[in-house]
């Protein structure tokens, strides 16, 4: 849960009133990139939701006012956090003065450590300030953490974006997810053939929880584990941000740290948000495509491909 803090929170209220995709939703957004092209720095979107063309409403690029919500879930090796620290720390130094940033830790629920804002002196203090303690707190979060980003993205026309930093492992948890053997003397128990299940029932109702929610999410894993089950979480890791429209990364050494994370903050800074007009009702799955047509032909494009709606009342 997100600890009550008056500056979020007041942002929270201000947009109570406005909920993930539902029947009544009349416009959405959409994180996409213009990954090569020759059509210069302002491509026209356009945009069709389940095969049907959509009217594009508006569409924000790179240089426009943006909010990065950095959430920290460092818990273990002191070598790849203290990689990390001055990693964030730089990467964020190089934004654009349009870009806000605040920075949150995660573990027994989100805490805010610096509000967001334009000034970079009191997120650099609260990041090298940071000592590792406690565990993971990513998939009890994550839902709370977008959901706040949402909020600000449907009261505000800038982009908004959310960053987990973590080094976390699933033995960690305070929720068992090792799925443990029930029956010993049964070879045939399937939790001895499906130690993961735990695992991914929790990515999949997660998946299912953020399929509304419009800001895009990233996650940096700095610490990548080779066991079965801590494969299956990175795995899941991957899933939860390509479902947003966002990016995973898994660093293998503390060496490729610094790259990893100047990497996710270029591609944050470099997304585009483009609204487009929804039918008065949909249902189920909402399927995205965009395009940016030019004299040359079409640009390539990334972008997010899917919404799920959620059911109006």
């Amino acid at each position: 849960m997100l600890r009550a803090h008056p500056l979020l929170m007041s942002v929270l209220f201000a947009a109570a009133a406005l909920t993930g995709l539902n029947a009544q939703t009349a416009s959405v957004s959409i994180p996409a990139w213009i990954e090569t092209g020759a059509c210069g720095d302002a491509p026209k979107f356009e945009a069709s939701l389940n095969g049907k063309a959509v009217p594009v409403t508006a569409q924000s690029g790179p240089a426009s006012d943006q909010l990065i919500l950095v959430v920290l879930d460092l818990t273990g090796d002191p070598s790849l956090i203290e990689a990390a620290k001055p990693a964030l720390v730089a990467a964020i130094s190089k934004l654009p003065r349009n870009t806000w940033v605040g920075l949150l830790r995660d573990q027994d629920g989100l805490h805010v450590l610096a509000d967001p804002g334009a000034a970079r002196q009191p997120v650099t203090d609260a990041i090298q300030s940071l000592s590792d303690s406690g565990e993971p707190g990513l998939l009890e979060t994550l839902v709370p953490a977008l959901t706040l980003a949402d909020a600000m993205m449907r009261a505000s026309p800038a982009r908004v974006s959310v960053l987990y930093l973590t080094d976390g492992s699933i033995y960690s948890y305070r929720e068992d997810y090792t799925n443990p053997v029930i029956n010993q003397s049964d070879p045939h128990d399937l939790s001895r053939r499906f130690p993961e299940e735990l695992i991914e029932e929790k990515i999949s109702k997660l998946e299912e929880d953020i399929g509304s929610l419009e800001a895009p999410l990233f996650v940096a894993q700095l610490n990548y584990r080779s066991d079965r089950l801590n494969r299956a979480y990175q795995n899941g890791l991957e899933t939860l941000a390509a479902a947003t429209g966002g990016r995973s990364v898994i660093c293998r050494s503390a060496a490729e740290v610094p790259g990893a994370i100047s990497g996710l903050v270029a591609r944050i800074s470099s997304a585009w948000r483009v609204t487009v007009a929804v039918p008065a009702r949909i249902r189920s799955n909402v399927q995205i495509q965009l395009s940016a047509p030019c004299h040359d032909g079409d640009q390539r494009i990334w972008w997010r491909t899917h919404f799920h709606p959620k059911e109006g009342k």
